[in-house]
């Protein structure tokens, strides 16, 4: 079977990004080494066999499960692809399950840090207003790192305090915006109204992603001491505050363009200032 057919299927019918669409082709392209190496071939009735061969493999030569699982699932994909176009009946991998991993835990940054990095942008002669509003973005709205690189300016809907972008597989949403937010934007965009993306570079392309990472890495360093700084920190920072102040979390489900409701659920759990004081106000030896 040859692999154009399926990535042309995740890529146009599917919409897969081209980041993921990668990574499943260069899945599927080790596994077909690892038949050769081992005198067999991709074909459709392969065994499941050797699947878990190449599982062990793969976990000998000390990869994390969670990115074993991401080929495995990158398999499995394929052989659905070949089911739904009557290539085979049913797929070696039906009764495959993922290892058991441990969830991630992400520090969110608490909202003095959040406040920190405000100041010095306020208080201090070195801040850049690009910068500034990147943050401000990604924390007012928690949109992930590629929605904000590719946020366009007529996606700003000023009048109705919205913002739409491209989510993962290429899912629109609508982002609500707050109006601090918004007049800082127009005055950003007045400065360039000629440009496409509302974030451009030099060169009048939308900016990258390692200048995204930069940006926050180099503000959150100077008031956080936490190993993990990255922008999706800041989105779930976003989504944390937002359920620890009260928010719905259908709302915050919509807000953060999640498919289904479990994987916002994770925020409910995450009351680390309550609970600190909690412990703080109510521990006998902190009490006496």
């Amino acid at each position: 079977m040859n692999l154009n057919d399926f990535k042309n299927f995740i890529e146009l019918e599917k919409k897969y990004s081209k980041h993921t669409v990668n990574s499943y082709i260069l899945d599927l392209k080790e596994f077909i080494f690892f038949l050769k190496k081992n005198d067999s071939r991709l074909k459709e009735n392969l065994n499941y066999s050797f699947v878990r061969k190449w599982i062990v493999e793969l976990s000998e030569k000390g990869l994390s499960k969670r990115t074993i699982n991401r080929k495995t699932s990158s398999l499995k994909s394929y052989f659905n692809f070949l089911i739904s176009i009557n290539k085979i009946d049913s797929s070696p991998l039906k009764n495959h399950k993922n290892l058991k991993i441990e969830p991630k835990i992400v520090v969110p940054f608490n909202q003095k840090e959040l406040k920190k990095v405000f100041e010095i942008f306020e208080n201090k002669n070195h801040y850049s207003t690009r910068d500034s509003l990147i943050i401000d973005t990604l924390y007012s709205t928690g949109i992930r790192r590629d929605e904000l690189i590719n946020l366009k300016i007529k996606d700003i809907y000023f009048d109705r305090s919205l913002l739409k972008v491209k989510g993962k597989r290429n899912k629109e949403r609508l982002v609500p915006v707050l109006p601090s937010l918004l007049k800082r934007m127009k005055i950003f965009i007045n400065d360039n109204p000629t440009k496409t993306y509302f974030f451009e570079s030099n060169k009048g392309k939308k900016i990258s992603p390692s200048t995204i990472y930069r940006v926050v890495t180099k503000y959150f360093r100077l008031v956080s001491t936490k190993n993990k700084i990255s922008p999706h920190v800041i989105r779930h920072s976003f989504a944390t505050h937002m359920v620890n102040n009260g928010a719905d979390i259908n709302s915050v489900k919509e807000i953060l363009g999640h498919s289904s409701l479990s994987s916002t659920q994770i925020y409910t759990k995450i009351k680390i200032p309550k609970m600190l004081n909690d412990y703080m106000s109510n521990h006998p030896r902190e009490k006496s």
